[in-house]
Parts: C-alpha cells; sequence; structure tokens
C-alpha cells in the first residue's frame, strides 16, 4: 500500500523536475507556462488543497466522527438495552462509563504507538479498535459482550484524539491548516448530533451498524493516503518522506523549501532529543506543558462531558423535549462547523480558542441561571429557553491534545466529570453550571495569557516558540 502510493509520488516529482528549464548559464529556473517549451507553472506548495489532503483530512474525521459517536451511543441506547437484556441500573452504569477507562488505556499507548509504527499504521489499528467495538455491541447476548465491545470502542476513541489532530498537524500546509483542522475535530460534535439525533427513532443495534458506516469508510480511506512526511524525515527515509510530500502538495508544487525546512528542523530535533517522560518536565518545556495539559483542563472542567453524556437529563430537567431539543442542536451545529474552519486562518487559532472559551463561559451561566429561575419558580416560561440557549452556545466537541500527557489528563478529568456530574446536579443544578461557567472564564485569561498565536506560522516555528521561550 504504502510502496504504491510512494511509486506515484516519484512519478508525480519525476513531472515537476520536467517543468525546469535550462536558461543558458547552466542554471535552471521554473517555466512559467508561456514559454516555447510550453513549461507548466510550479506553484508554491501551501498555496491550494489537493484531493490526496482532502482524501487524508476526510480518513482523519472519520475516527473524529465516531468518536463523537461512541461518546453519546450510551444514553441513546440506556432504554433499549436495559429492556432487551435485562440489566440493572449498575449493570448499565458500568457499561456507559467503561469508556472512559478504555479511552485512558488509548491515550497511554497513543503516543508511543504513533511515534513507532508511524501515523497511517496507528490509524489502521484504532480502526479495528473501533470495528471490533461495534461488532461486539451489535451482537452481544449479554453484558459482558456489550462491556467489551464499549471498551474497545473507548481504546479506538482514546488513540483518535492524539493521532488525529498529530496527523493533520503534520500533513497540511500553514495557510490550511487551521481551518482543515476545524472542519475535522468539529466532526465529533457532528458525530455526536447526528447520532442524538437519529438514536431517539431507531434501536440501539441499528444505532450500532450507523456507528460502523464511518469506519468502514476510514479502512478504505486508509488505501489512499500517504504517511506523514515529517515522521518519514524523522526516521530517516528520505526517499519516502520527499514523494510523500510531493504526494500531498500535488503535481505542481514545488516542495523544496518546504522539503528543506522539514528536513533541518528534524534533525536538529533528532541532535537534541529527550525522548523520555522525565525530560518532558524539564524547564525549557514548561511552556509546552503548561499549553497542554492547561487548555485540557479548563476546556473538559468547565463541563464538556457533563453536557455530551447527560444532555437528555440537562433537557428533561430543564422543561425541553429532549428530541426538540436534539433537532435544534443538530441544525445549530451543522453550519457552525462550516462557519468556524472558513474563520479560524482568518482570525487565528488563538483568537477562536479565546472566542470559544467566552461561549463555554455564557453558555454554562445561561443553564445555571435557567435552573436559578427554575428553582424560585420566576419566570417559568422564560428558563426552558434560556437552558435550550445556553446548551446551543456550548460548543459540544473533543479537541485533541498535543501529546500522550494531555490526552491522559483529558480523559482522567473527562472521568471525573463524568462521575461527580450527577452528584453535583443532586446538589444544586444551577450550582452546577456556575461552577463550571467559574472555570471557564478562568480559561478565557488562561488562554490570553499563555497561548501562542498559530496563524500564518509553519508547524516548526509553533514548536521552536513554545519550547525556546524560557531557555
Amino acid at each position: 500500500m504504502e510502496d504504491e502510493v510512494v511509486r506515484k509520488s516519484l512519478l508525480v516529482k519525476q513531472e515537476v523536475s520536467s517543468n525546469i528549464v535550462d536558461n543558458g548559464n547552466g542554471n535552471g529556473h521554473v517555466g512559467d507556462g508561456a514559454n516555447n517549451n510550453g513549461g507548466a507553472t510550479v506553484r508554491p506548495s501551501d498555496s491550494s488543497a489537493t484531493a490526496i489532503l482532502v482524501i487524508s483530512t476526510i480518513v482523519a474525521a472519520c475516527g473524529a466522527f465516531t468518536g463523537g459517536s461512541v461518546a453519546v451511543y450510551s444514553s441513546l441506547a440506556e432504554n433499549g438495552i436495559i429492556a432487551d437484556m435485562g440489566l440493572t441500573v449498575a449493570e448499565y452504569s458500568l457499561f456507559g462509563s467503561i469508556m472512559t477507562i478504555g479511552a485512558i488505556i488509548g491515550a497511554l499507548i497513543s503516543g508511543k504507538m504513533t511515534d513507532v509504527i508511524g501515523r497511517r499504521y496507528t490509524f489502521l489499528i484504532l480502526d479495528i479498535f473501533y470495528i471490533m467495538g461495534w461488532l461486539s455491541i451489535i451482537f452481544a447476548k449479554g453484558a459482558w459482550l456489550l462491556d467489551f465491545g464499549r471498551l474497545l470502542l473507548g481504546v479506538g476513541f482514546g488513540i483518535t484524539c492524539y493521532v488525529g489532530p498529530v496527523y493533520l498537524a503534520e500533513i497540511t500546509p500553514k495557510n490550511l491548516r487551521g481551518g482543515f483542522m476545524s472542519i475535522t475535530q468539529s466532526m465529533t460534535s457532528y458525530g455526536s448530533s447526528l447520532t442524538y439525533l437519529i438514536g431517539s427513532i431507531i434501536s440501539w443495534r441499528t444505532l450500532a451498524i450507523i456507528g460502523s458506516i464511518p469506519c468502514i469508510l476510514m479502512f478504505l480511506g486508509l488505501f489512499l493516503i500517504p504517511e506523514s512526511p515529517r515522521w518519514l524525515a524523522k526516521i530517516g527515509k528520505q526517499r519516502e518522506f520527499e514523494a510523500a510530500l510531493q504526494c500531498l502538495r500535488g503535481v505542481d508544487a514545488d516542495t523544496s523549501q518546504e522539503a528543506s525546512d522539514i528536513k533541518d528542523y528534524t534533525d536538529n530535533l533528532q541532535q537534541n532529543s529527550d525522548d523520555k517522560i522525565q525530560n518532558l518536565f524539564q524547564r525549557k518545556y514548561v511552556h509546552l506543558l503548561i499549553v497542554g495539559v492547561g487548555l485540557m483542563l479548563v476546556q473538559v472542567l468547565g463541563g464538556l462531558y457533563g453536557f455530551l453524556f447527560y444532555m437528555s437529563e440537562i433537557f428533561n430537567s430543564a422543561g425541553i423535549s429532549s428530541t426538540v431539543g436534539y433537532m435544534v442542536l443538530a441544525v445549530i451545529l451543522i453550519p457552525s462547523i462550516f462557519l468556524g474552519a472558513s474563520l479560524i486562518d482568518k482570525l487565528g487559532g488563538r483568537t477562536i480558542l479565546m472566542v470559544s472559551a467566552m461561549g463555554n463561559c455564557l453558555g454554562c451561566f445561561l443553564t445555571g441561571l435557567a435552573y436559578l429561575l427554575q428553582d424560585h419558580n420566576w419566570w417559568k416560561g422564560v428558563s426552558p429557553i434560556l437552558a435550550l440557549v445556553g446548551v446551543l452556545i456550548f460548543p459540544i466537541n473533543v479537541k485533541g491534545s498535543a501529546g500522550t500527557l494531555c490526552n491522559l489528563v483529558n480523559w482522567f478529568a473527562s472521568c471525573l466529570v463524568s462521575y461527580t456530574f450527577n452528584f453535583l446536579f443532586e446538589w444544586s443544578s444551577a450550582g452546577t453550571f456556575f461552577i463550571y461557567s467559574s472555570i471557564c472564564s478562568l480559561g478565557v485569561l488562561f488562554i490570553a495569557k499563555l497561548v501562542p498565536e498559530t496563524k500564518g506560522r509553519t508547524l516548526e516555528e509553533i514548536q521552536s516558540s513554545l519550547t525556546d521561550i524560557l531557555q
């Protein structure tokens, strides 16, 4: 599979080289399309999206979409599984929560696996976890196979949250990276909202069958996409590195400067490698660690999985039909996916994070205010509307982490939030969301003070700025 991609890419590179015209002084120049030789114009490597880049993004998007479906599946399947399998509430609680245990396992192995076997084969392994997980649930006759399937799905999701963003960051040119990553990571939201939308009208087994469709598409797509050029450069496969980069950038792209930049950075990184977990806490990596872990914490502790796992409970307790709520949520989320993708490269990733954190804060505050009014029997007609608006403002997504530690922190925090939500909700429904709102407001300050802008910067420039800031 990979050899075929390499062969095609080398042919592409030869075609690009054939467009270099001798100027008579022994120096080559690129044909401008208007010369007598009919040379084609060689464009910069970051000027447009190619078909292979789009397909590669779709493959990563399938993993994120499946993760969104996995996350909300248990809330939609609860009544059907309990009725068909005769499970107790405790047994079903285990089924729902075991996904986060699997995600922690996936987080623990994701970083090393991605570095050792490469990004593309890591996608293949996580897809196998997804497919086996869905099949276990589809054919389950008892609780143990249900739990096993849910655990496997969690492992796949945990790996997805790492390798998806890493692969996309490494294959996309700097002027397209924000938009492509925004679309892909928003697929988690899209997967959740679509699953919510159709899950209320079909059986839990049928919902599992539908959930497996993106996994099959992902498997087929893996035969078409190249390995990450940066990973190939890291392990010293120069020929494959150049071929993969040319394949991603297209026939008429001049990749020489980009290839040189990647190679220089990789060589420097190899010479100064600190590939040990204890070295992660060195002074020069402090800023990188704070930003990565901090973004995970302010997002998850701000109530992400409270909204995600218990959406039905939030809607019903606020006096809103869950079916109506899901439909409105899906209608709002679908265009917001494309709006966010179009704005991120114009405004910058840091600005979008700031707006998102402010939206989280406002959404939690309005939801808390709705419950406060309900508790005191004030403005009964207004409180359901406030709750619905608050939920719609809060962006239900799972942004990928930058490393194994960040991914692990993400899932441990998710376990904490998903486990404590019902206890907090029973204590005070309004107080729960006011706490989340306060954490989100701290997130706004955190992003403003510590998170760097990524707009118009190469991956190597971003990494260097984060690791060098304290040196």
